[in-house]
């Protein structure tokens, strides 16, 4: 059974400005309908009254005594829990049914809110309607109340929004719609064609079942208002799009956000276009940058005058005015501008002799690619065009009649010292230019910012020297300037190159002399070794002296790969295989806190290439990168194919890789990275981070060497705390057909034109002999033998002696001793020469014939390849060894094409020097 509840209705009259009550509200006297409280149980209490009957029963077949004693008892239970039952109805511990629910405050708001409020319970049973909803329903009482379902009907629009509203009840969601009626619920049906409602539901929790809340609520004078405010702004909008004058806006990004119908006729665009995804600032404005670099005070407001051309969409431009206004925020960000646009074309202005000068005059100062802008003595900046605002990153304040822009806020110029780094030559030129010199000296500056920017700034007298001239104070001085970037970073450069190209000069000039004297020690001790046993004490010494001397020779070979003068010995390798096998190296080299990890490309291509210089290098890269790894890390060796980019290769390998297919080896690592100011110096020949007697400054110097000698370039790539990769680019190996090789008679074996040797100090490669073309064949119709075969039994020692006479050449005297020693000891005559006009004259005696001559090749008065040009004169078929500090590349250039002859790189052992000798002669 409902039960009826609620303040009486109100009466009406003039101050009540909701909807009439209904007449069954009035009747009822009521303002809702609740049946959300549980009615009482009757069963309960027939149960409760057919206990007690049982008990009385129950104690008539008692006796007397014992009757009365059970009577007292019950009594007491029951008088017990009467008394506990007060005391709870007292407290507030147990209410009638009912009670709460009257007396409860939230369900008098409830009941008088103006919006309708529906409570249905799951299974769509109505317990609960406020008076709002009673009116907007019509009804009076559950029989004749609907739900919301079945009041919104109409449209397909309404009914969509229906079932969502229905489907969000029945997943306990919340949920709000607004639909439009036509026509409008309620008694108010007839007196507006529509309303507009806002309809929502939300779960509410109950102890036992349950439910949701519909509200509905008439918000048609709220839409009405907004209809009318965009009524309103239509109609500003309209009266901005057809003003005789442009308007945009622009935000901090140069995004246009906002154009106007008379700029984009002018400009040629659909109005439609503008706006997100439309054109943007450097489509109309290719010169406007200086639009979006304004800076600000927070809080201020700053109005800068504009005169530019914009470009019209069609390709052609446009003269006009800006008046550009810009607010800052209080953290000193900008907001979107405000520009309005002045057309200054042919036929705008009723003056238009004075407009097109005005016109040209802008055009020429905002399009030079000369900065240039007006100044008071101070510096400060009265005027300026759109090179000065890009090259010195900022701009006058052009503000009219000098009013402040923003409130509160006094005007201040900008200084253009303070976007120089030394302000004292410029301030300087400042006072010369303000006292009248008209003799402009060009001051260069260096400005600050990122990028490391300089420019040449020249200051003269806006006055041009006339003291009777008037002139503005604000605009004493014109100043004009050129970006000097490109130039001086090129002066750099070139300088940069110079420095390296004479320490590569003088590093290789020391690297020869110092060869000279290590083959000299290494000379001599081989003539120690060979006349002392291995028992005896001075055997060792004899040793150490030849293995310190062999490490100088190591050092030497770095100071020869910086100058790229070091003998090379190319061969066709596979990069992936030299990695493999220099693994176990590396994880020694980087001990136990770098991981060292590989990753090989699929079918990597092959290169040619020294396989020890190889190996130096990235041995090199890794002892470096464990170095920038003090706390631990990653080091990442990683190859793969890089085919031509074409148009996209980078300049040298610097920012990708270079033109043609190549070869990439990455070394990346974990470190600490290397500083930008850095990366420059890297390379440089002992420039080092490291502390005093940690290291020579020739590791990446080397590599830098080794891989631009072997044809192919390398790029680094660094981030400060990030790490550093070094991508080297080795060109992709294409092999030639070969011509068939002529079978020579049996027992004369084959010699070639340039045959190097290891030198003696060279750490040999595990395939050393195979490389460099020694003894170790494959047998005809098998295949060369590998590691995991078994050694080849031992052979019994070559045979070194001979017969012929050697002419030997050499400036040096400990060297030309020391191998006249080593030479005449096997049984060979040696003719001594210590210069090539010396070893021409014994030449064209003739008293002895000369069977082989073994000369240097930097030598005074006469060099090597010109004394072989000259011997060749009298004995063309005479066999020549060259032995130099220098490469072979260095020098075969001086020799006529197709010359035959064959090399030995300094220093050697004189057990090589022997058997090239024996070598060749047998020929």
């Amino acid at each position: 059974m409902a039960d009826v509840t609620g303040p009486p209705a109100p009466a009406a009259g003039p101050q009540n400005s909701g909807p009439p009550v209904t007449q069954a509200s009035a009747l009822l006297g009521t303002g809702s309908i609740d049946r959300s409280e549980q009615p009482g149980r009757v069963g309960l209490l027939l149960v409760l009254a057919g206990l007690l009957v049982g008990a009385a029963i129950g104690l008539s077949f008692v006796a007397n005594e014992q009757a009365q004693s059970l009577i007292v008892w019950l009594l007491a239970l029951l008088a017990m829990a009467g008394v506990f039952f007060l005391f709870a109805l007292a407290i507030g511990a147990l209410q009638l049914s009912g009670s709460a629910a009257r007396d409860d405050i939230t369900k008098g708001i409830v009941d008088a809110s103006p919006d309708g409020k529906l409570v249905v319970e799951d299974g769509g049973r109505l317990i609960y309607a406020n008076e709002a909803y009673l009116r907007i329903a019509s009804g009076d009482t559950f029989s004749n109340l609907v739900p919301v379902e079945r009041i919104l009907v109409g449209s397909p629009e309404v009914s969509e929004a229906v079932y969502r509203l229905s489907q969000a009840s029945r997943d306990a969601r919340a949920h709000t719609e607004e639909v439009r009626m036509s026509p409008p619920l309620g008694p108010t049906a007839g007196e507006r064609g529509f309303g507009w409602y806002r309809v929502s539901v939300r779960p509410l929790a109950r102890p036992r079942r349950a439910a949701s809340l519909w509200t509905v609520a008439d918000i048609t004078a709220e839409r009405e208002r907004q209809e009318n405010v965009f009524q309103e702004l239509q109609h500003a909008i309209d009266y901005l799009d057809h003003a005789p004058a442009g308007f945009l806006s622009i935000d901090p990004a140069g995004a246009i956000v906002y154009m106007n119908a008379t700029l984009a006729a002018w400009l040629g665009y659909d109005l439609a276009s503008v706006g997100p995804g439309g054109p943007h600032l450097t489509e109309i404005a290719p010169e406007a940058d200086v639009l979006v670099r304004t800076a600000g005070l927070p809080g201020e407001v700053r109005t800068d005058r504009f005169d530019l051309d914009l470009r019209r969409r069609n390709g052609h431009t446009l003269p006009v005015r800006l008046y550009h206004r810009v607010a800052f925020g209080k953290d000193g960000k900008p907001g979107s501008s405000r520009t309005f646009v002045i057309n200054r074309s042919a036929g705008a202005e009723t003056d238009e002799p004075q407009r097109a000068a005005e016109v040209r005059l802008a055009r020429f100062l905002n399009n030079s690619p000369i900065a240039i802008a007006t100044l008071d003595s101070g510096g400060r900046i009265a005027r300026a065009n759109a090179s000065f605002t890009r090259l010195f990153g900022t701009i006058p304040r052009q503000a009219d009649d000098g009013v402040p822009d923003g409130e509160g806020v006094p005007r201040v110029e900008p200084n253009v010292a303070d976007s120089v780094a030394d302000r004292t030559a410029l301030e300087a030129g400042l006072t010369r230019a303000a006292s009248g010199r008209t003799d402009p000296e060009p001051i260069e500056v260096q400005l600050n910012g990122p990028g490391g920017r300089s420019a040449r700034v020249w200051l003269s007298p806006a006055d041009g020297g006339d003291p009777g001239q008037q002139t503005d104070e604000a605009e004493r001085v014109i100043l004009y300037a050129l970006d000097t970037t490109a130039q001086r970073q090129l002066e750099q450069q070139v300088a940069q190159a110079q420095k390296m190209n004479a320490v590569g000069q003088l590093a290789g000039g020391i690297a020869h002399d110092f060869n000279n004297v290590l083959q000299a020690i290494i000379g001599y001790s081989d003539l120690l070794l060979a006349s002392h046993r291995p028992t005896d004490p001075a055997f060792q010494d004899i040793m150490q002296i030849k293995q310190n001397a062999n490490r100088a020779a190591g050092l030497v070979r770095q100071l020869l790969a910086f100058s790229r003068r070091q003998t090379l010995r190319p061969e066709v390798m596979n990069v992936g295989e030299a990695l493999s096998e220099l693994t176990l190296l590396l994880k020694r080299l980087l001990g136990e806190r770098v991981a060292l990890e590989l990753k090989h490309g699929r079918e990597v291509w092959p290169v040619k290439a020294d396989v020890n210089q190889f190996e130096q290098v990235i041995v090199n890269l890794a002892v470096n990168a464990r170095d920038a790894m003090p706390e631990g890390g990653k080091l990442t060796i990683r190859t793969e194919n890089v085919s031509d980019p074409g148009a996209a290769a980078g300049a040298e390998g610097r920012g990708g890789a270079p033109a043609g297919d190549h070869v990439l080896i990455e070394v990346r690592d974990t470190g600490q990275g290397i500083p930008p100011e850095l990366m420059e110096k890297i390379f440089e020949p002992f420039f080092t981070t490291k502390e005093i007697g940690k290291g020579t400054g020739l590791g990446l110097s080397t590599v830098f060497g080794i891989v631009k000698q072997s044809g192919g370039t390398i790029d680094v790539q660094s981030k400060v705390g990030e790490g550093t990769a070094f991508r080297i680019y080795l060109p992709r190996h294409v092999p030639v057909a070969e011509p068939e090789e002529v079978p020579v008679a049996a027992g004369e074996p084959a010699l070639p034109r340039a045959e190097p040797l290891a030198p003696a100090s060279a750490t040999p490669h595990p395939d050393a002999k195979t490389a460099a073309g020694g003894d170790a064949i494959a047998p005809q119709g098998g295949k060369a033998p590998t590691r995991a075969d078994k050694p080849a039994p031992r052979k019994p020692a070559a045979d070194h002696t001979g017969q012929g006479t050697i002419l030997l050449v050499e400036d040096e005297d400990p060297v030309r001793a020391v191998n006249s020693r080593a030479l005449s000891a096997r049984g060979y005559t040696v003719l001594e020469a210590a210069s090539g006009l010396e070893a021409l004259a014994i030449v064209r005696e003739g008293a002895q014939a000369i069977d082989l001559v073994v000369s240097d090749v930097v030598m005074p008065e006469m060099d090597g390849p010109t004394l072989l040009r000259e011997v060749r004169k009298h004995q063309p078929d005479l066999k020549v060894i060259f032995v130099s500090g220098y490469a072979e590349d260095a020098f075969r250039k001086n020799l006529p094409e197709g010359e035959t002859f064959n090399f030995l790189p300094k220093p050697f052992s004189l057990k090589q020097l022997v058997e090239t000798v024996k070598k060749t002669m047998a020929d």
